[in-house]
C-alpha cells in the first residue's frame, strides 16, 4: 500500500516560494530549505526527506534560515525541516533514485522520457521557453497555436482567485494564439528540432477551412514537428466558428481531423473542449476522421469578478471583458469526469489521452493517468511556480511507482476507471463510515459543530469545547471533516450497518 506523508500546505501557508530562495543561502549546513519547501507545497516530501543528512543538522542551529526569509517570523522553517526528519522519515519505505527509466512512455509510439508535457499556451510559445523547459526536464511541449490570421493580444488578459499565499486556486484568461508568424514558428521548430532532437515537439495548429488545417499541418510536419493537435477548443476564439465553435460540432471535428490528416504522416490529436454536455461525440467524430488520440480538457468558459462600483468584471480592459478561459487546479474534477468519459469510451479504444486541467503536483498527473490518459499537459501551474515544477513531478510519480511495485508509468493507465459509475445509483447505502474527532488536535473552536447543525443532520454538541458525536443522527456524510481547521477530524475507515 502506497502511504503518503503528509504536511498540509497550511503549516507553511506563508511561504512565498522564491526564486533563489534567500533561506537557501543563509543555511550553514546546505539543507536547501527553499527547495525542500516547494517540495512539500507540491506533495513531494518523500523526495524532500531523501536527501537530509543523517545527523540532524537543525537541532543545534539557531534558525538562520529564518531570519533571511523573505517573511520573517511568519514560516517556520526550521519547524518544517524537523517535521520532515520526525513525521516523514519514519514512513518512508524507499529511497528516492536518480534513475527515471520507469517514467519511459510514448504517444502514438514516439517515445517520450517521462509523461509531462507543457500543454498548448504561453509556456511554450518561443524558443528560449522551450529551450529553459527541456533543459529543466519536461518531456515535450505542446507549442502555442500557430494559425495564419492576425493577433493582437487585450491588456490585461489575466484574472485569478487566490487562496492562502496568494497561490492560485482559479486562473481566468483572455489569451488567444501565437502572435509570431508562421514563418517564425517554423524556424522556432527548426531550431528546437535541432537542439533537442530527442524532446517531443507537437505543433498546435488552428486554421479557418480544410486547406488551412491541411495545409499548416503539412508545414508543421515538414519543420520538425512530431505530432499535430487541433485547436478544437479555444474560448476565446468564437468568431467564424474558431476555437470551441468547432469542438461542440461533431461534423466539423471529423471534417476538420480528416483535412490535417491528409497533409502528414504524423500522429493527429484532436483538442477537444468541455464546453459541451458530453465529449463523446466530438472524440468519436474526431477518430473518424483519422485522429490516433485526444487531448482534454481545453479551458471552460467563464466569468470572473464583477467590479461592485463599475460593473466590468475580470481582467477589465477598459470598461469591458469577455467571457474567457478558466483553468488551474478548480477545474481538476471537471477534466477528470471528462478524461473517464473518454477512457470509457470503447468506440475510441486505442486512441491515445493526453490528460489536461487542473494539473499542479504530481498526484494531480497521476490521477489522470489512472483514469486512462497516457501522457499530461501543464499550463497554469508553471505560469504560478515555474518550469522548476518538473522535479516535483518527476520525483513523486517516480516514488510512486517504485512503492506500488510498477516497472513502467504505462502500467498505471487505466487503473481506476472499473472504480467509477457515471451515476450514483449504483453505490452501497446500506453502512455508514462515521467521523473519528482526534482530541489531540482539536482546537474546541466548533466549526463541526455549526456545520453539522445547519449544513448536516444535527448529530455533534459539544462539551468542554470539544466535540461529541450523536452516532443515532450521524449519516457519515463527512462534512465535519472537510470544514475542521486544524485536521483534527478523520474518517473512522470502518463501514458499520446503519
Amino acid at each position: 500500500m502506497f502511504l503518503q506523508p503528509n504536511i498540509k500546505r497550511r503549516d507553511m501557508i506563508n511561504c512565498a516560494l522564491c526564486d533563489n530562495a534567500p533561506c537557501d543561502e543563509a543555511c550553514p549546513y546546505k539543507l536547501n530549505p527553499g527547495e525542500k519547501l516547494r517540495e512539500i507545497w507540491l506533495g513531494g516530501e518523500h523526495h524532500a526527506v531523501s536527501f537530509l543528512p543523517e545527523t540532524d543538522a537543525c537541532a543545534a542551529c539557531d534558525a538562520l534560515c529564518e531570519k533571511a526569509c523573505v517573511r520573517p517570523g511568519l514560516v517556520p522553517i526550521k519547524g518544517l525541516i524537523t517535521r520532515l526528519r520526525n513525521e516523514v522519515k519514519p514512513v518512508i519505505t524507499k529511497e528516492q533514485l536518480a534513475d527515471e527509466s520507469i517514467l519511459q512512455t510514448d504517444i502514438c509510439g514516439i517515445p517520450l522520457e517521462n509523461p509531462f508535457l507543457l500543454s498548448s499556451s504561453v509556456v511554450g510559445s518561443n524558443y528560449d521557453m522551450c529551450a529553459r523547459a527541456f533543459e529543466a526536464g519536461w518531456a515535450g511541449v505542446s507549442f502555442k497555436t500557430i494559425c495564419n490570421f492576425d493577433i493582437h493580444e487585450a491588456s490585461p488578459r489575466y484574472s485569478a482567485i487566490t487562496g492562502g499565499s496568494s497561490s492560485i486556486i482559479g486562473f481566468k484568461n483572455i489569451e488567444q494564439l501565437s502572435d509570431h508568424s508562421v514563418v517564425e514558428n517554423m524556424k522556432i521548430f527548426k531550431e528546437l528540432k535541432r537542439d533537442y532532437p530527442n524532446k517531443f515537439l507537437m505543433a498546435s495548429i488552428m486554421g479557418r477551412d480544410d486547406e488551412e488545417w491541411e495545409s499548416l499541418a503539412r508545414l508543421c510536419e515538414e519543420n520538425g514537428a512530431d505530432a499535430i493537435e487541433l485547436n478544437f477548443s479555444c474560448p476565446n476564439m468564437m468568431e467564424g466558428g474558431l476555437g470551441s465553435d468547432i469542438g461542440q460540432n461533431p461534423v466539423f471535428v471529423e471534417r476538420f481531423t480528416r483535412a490535417a490528416c491528409r497533409g502528414v504522416t504524423i500522429p493527429v490529436l484532436a483538442k477537444l473542449t468541455p464546453n459541451v454536455a458530453s465529449m463523446n461525440e466530438a472524440a468519436e467524430a474526431a477518430k473518424r476522421g483519422g485522429a490516433k488520440g485526444i487531448s482534454a480538457i481545453n479551458t471552460v468558459k467563464s466569468i470572473m469578478r464583477i467590479n461592485l462600483d463599475t460593473y466590468v468584471s475580470s481582467p477589465a480592459v477598459g470598461n469591458d471583458s469577455a467571457v474567457g478561459g478558466y483553468s488551474g487546479n478548480a477545474i481538476k474534477p471537471i477534466a477528470l469526469r471528462y478524461i473517464t468519459e473518454l477512457g470509457k469510451n470503447p468506440n475510441i479504444s486505442g486512441l491515445h489521452i493526453s490528460g489536461m486541467g487542473g494539473i499542479e503536483t504530481w498526484q494531480d498527473a497521476t490521477e489522470f493517468m489512472l483514469l486512462g490518459a497516457g501522457s499530461v499537459q501543464v499550463t497554469t501551474a508553471v505560469m504560478q511556480y515555474g518550469y522548476r515544477i518538473i522535479k516535483d513531478l518527476k520525483a513523486g510519480l517516480n516514488y510512486y511507482l517504485r512503492v506500488i511495485g510498477d516497472n513502467s508509468v504505462k502500467d498505471i493507465v487505466g487503473l481506476a476507471l472499473e472504480h467509477v459509475s457515471n451515476t450514483t445509483d449504483s453505490l452501497e447505502r446500506d453502512t455508514v463510515v462515521y467521523p473519528k474527532f482526534l482530541r489531540n488536535k482539536c482546537i474546541g473552536c466548533g466549526r463541526c459543530r455549526i456545520s453539522c447543525a445547519d449544513g448536516g443532520h444535527q448529530a455533534i454538541t459539544m462539551k468542554e469545547r470539544k466535540p461529541i458525536l450523536d452516532p443515532k443522527r450521524c449519516i457519515g456524510c463527512h462534512l465535519c471533516l472537510l470544514v475542521c481547521p486544524a485536521g483534527a477530524i478523520e474518517s473512522s475507515g470502518k463501514r458499520v450497518k446503519k
